[in-house]
């Protein structure tokens, strides 16, 4: 017997005895609330701001109102292709320094810290949402759950190359203890709230 297995073999004969049961978690978010309500006041309390849109027309109809058309914008949903380019995705990442605006999709949100969970299969590219000027992610109301917990039984089985949560524009607190939105990315988080 190696000495790695005699050292295992040890550690096996000498677990403590278990004290107490663990704790049941699934009582985890079954807070009462309304979950877009709560969704929405905290995405604004982090700095972000939402839309709430019937389709993607309101979308088009918004963008051209509140953004810089004429500066450059990239999308990876094919609907949008009347504002942002949608033909982008194998070019070069250090290509995309000079988007003004991003818009993908989620693939659902959280209620509780207004986290947003993309993955590459809806970025296009893992840069396309902390190199832009302004960020806008579209999120179905219908997929949004309360708490982390939730969020995290709903990937745990997913097969991903990339994902991450979002939530608000970029922050940072260190300099000086005052507040600095879009200090290392998106100066500004738009979620597109669609029925």
């Amino acid at each position: 017997m190696s000495s790695r297995s005699q050292i295992l073999e040890k550690i096996k004969q000498n677990q403590p005895e278990q004290l107490s049961a663990l704790p049941d978690l699934s009582v985890l978010g079954l807070e009462a609330f309304d979950i877009l309500e709560k969704y929405k006041t905290i995405l604004k309390s982090i700095g972000g701001d939402f839309v709430e849109v019937p389709s993607y027309d309101a979308i088009i109809d918004f963008v051209k109102q509140n953004f810089a058309t004429d500066k450059r914008m990239i999308t990876t949903v094919p609907e949008l292709s009347e504002i942002a380019t949608i033909d982008w995705f194998n070019t070069d990442p250090h290509s995309l320094e000079d988007v003004e605006l991003t818009i993908v999709k989620a693939h659902f949100g959280v209620a509780e810290n207004s986290a947003l969970w993309v993955t590459d299969d809806l970025l296009g590219q893992r840069v396309a949402t902390f190199i832009p000027q302004y960020l806008a992610i579209i999120l179905n109301k219908k997929d949004i759950v309360a708490t982390m917990h939730q969020a995290y039984e709903r990937i745990g089985n997913q097969e991903y190359g990339f994902g991450t949560f979002i939530a608000g524009p970029s922050k940072t607190a260190d300099i000086e203890q005052s507040l600095v939105l879009g200090a290392h990315g998106a100066r500004g988080l738009t979620v597109f709230l669609m029925e």
